[in-house]
């Protein structure tokens, strides 16, 4: 077993899950067990400029530069250490299957828990490779332990080759990711890195440069609660005024219903009674006016139910998260193209592709730090029918390595000239 996937295995059943309702930095104090954990393991390999942000659970380490590479660009690799709370990361059970056989998979017999192909079709392109899966119980870790797990062995693997010509490669692991607070407190002045990619990505050969503009969104409607026996023109039902908001967004701006580059609204949670009602969104579009235009009608809907109902009927809030990376990649073209030839010699042929979504790469991007994303050869993220191949999570670590070589040849101040 390579010790890309001997990581991997190790890592998971750590339980770092993030959690959204926390105020502290890191969310949850579990995710520092993972943290120390990577911190022994970069002493044990003779990692350099090892930095554990004990406050905050950041780690940043270095492989120093090759002989006579001194003077290349400094590349960075980052991952993040937290699992999505939207399903339990708690006793993780990894179980590789083997030549998988292109048909459903039975996770847990006891339980009666099946992957179904039919459900998940991608999955078919894997047929022949070994796949890595749970018990159905919890989700399996690969957003994003997969990307934790590659860099880790990609920087093993140089430190053990001192025949590779590379440049200074900094290694980033943050927390919270998930949450949206991943860049929260990291260090880009002492990470020290030219540009770096995120490995946070799914099927092997995924490139990514630009992600949605994301924002939050919130209405607490208030109500009126009198007995229902003498409750004409004196009640105000809050939960009936909430559904009247849902129904007003765009039906079809909806995740089940989009796809690429298309926005949405999502209603990610409610809960409430008569008196008062609380919805949370998340609004998001690739396009910078369309994503102004999501939030501008979030709020409108808000008014029009205030002069209906009254003011002070329905508060709304919208909060933005992170904005399209694509807009200060430009300059960086490189990273993309070099990303793209490194997947070629491995016989992969690149797909760049938005991220209908965010990573830690976005903000880290307008921070000064810019960060396209990578594949990690995960999929299904955030459910119980999580898995990884580990033929492409193999993959991966080569191509991290592949891109060590390319930027050990490139002068940290030709880059910085042609950019």
């Amino acid at each position: 077993m390579s010790s890309t996937i001997e990581n991997f295995l190790r890592y998971v059943k750590v339980d770092t899950a993030s959690d959204e309702t926390s105020s502290t930095t890191p969310s949850t104090e579990k995710q520092h067990e993972l943290a120390r954990m990577l911190v022994s393991e970069l002493e044990a390999m003779g990692a350099a400029e090892i930095t554990y942000d004990k406050e905050h659970c950041y780690v940043y380490a270095s492989v120093p530069a090759a002989e006579g590479c001194e003077d290349a660009a400094v590349l960075g690799f980052i991952a993040h250490m937290d699992t999505s709370p939207a399903v339990s990361g708690t006793g993780v059970k990894p179980r590789i299957v083997e030549h998988y056989d292109g048909g459903d998979i039975v996770l847990n017999r006891e339980k009666n828990i099946v992957f179904r192909a039919q459900e998940f079709p991608e999955v078919r392109r894997l047929k022949g490779k070994d796949l890595i899966v749970t018990d159905g119980t919890t989700l399996l870790g690969a957003d994003d332990k997969a990307g934790v797990a590659e860099i880790m062995a990609a920087a093993e693997y140089l430190l053990t080759h001192p025949e590779i010509r590379h440049g200074r490669i900094r290694l980033g692991f943050t927390p919270d990711e998930e949450i949206g607070a991943g860049a929260d407190h990291f260090d880009v002045k002492l990470f020290g890195a030219d540009f770096a990619y995120t490995v946070d990505g799914g099927e092997l050969g995924e490139l990514e440069d630009e992600t949605f503009n994301a924002a939050s969104g919130r209405i607490t409607v208030h109500g009126r609660s009198v007995h229902p026996g003498s409750a004409k023109g004196k009640m105000v039902n809050s939960i009936l005024i909430a559904q009247e908001f849902i129904s007003l967004l765009p039906v079809f701006q909806n995740p089940m219903y989009t796809c690429g580059y298309e926005g949405f609204f999502h209603l990610d949670g409610i809960h409430g009674n008569v008196e008062e009602t609380v919805a949370d969104y998340i609004i998001r579009d690739h396009d910078r006016g369309l994503f102004e235009e999501k939030k501008a009608l979030f709020l409108a809907c808000a008014d029009f139910l205030n002069r209906k109902y009254g003011e002070g009927t329905v508060t709304a809030e919208v909060q933005d998260s992170y904005y399209n990376m694509k807009e200060v990649l430009k300059p960086y073209g490189h990273l993309v193209e070099n990303a793209k030839d490194a997947l070629r010699e491995l016989g992969v042929e690149p797909v760049v592709t938005p991220i209908r979504g965010g990573t830690d790469g976005a903000r880290l991007s307008f921070m000064g730090l810019p960060c396209p994303n990578l594949c990690t050869g995960g999929g299904n993220c955030h459910s119980r029918f999580e898995y990884a191949c580990v033929q492409s999570m193999e993959a991966v670590t080569e191509l991290l390595v592949k891109l060590a070589e390319r930027y050990g040849k490139i002068e940290r101040e030709k880059v910085k000239r042609d950019v």
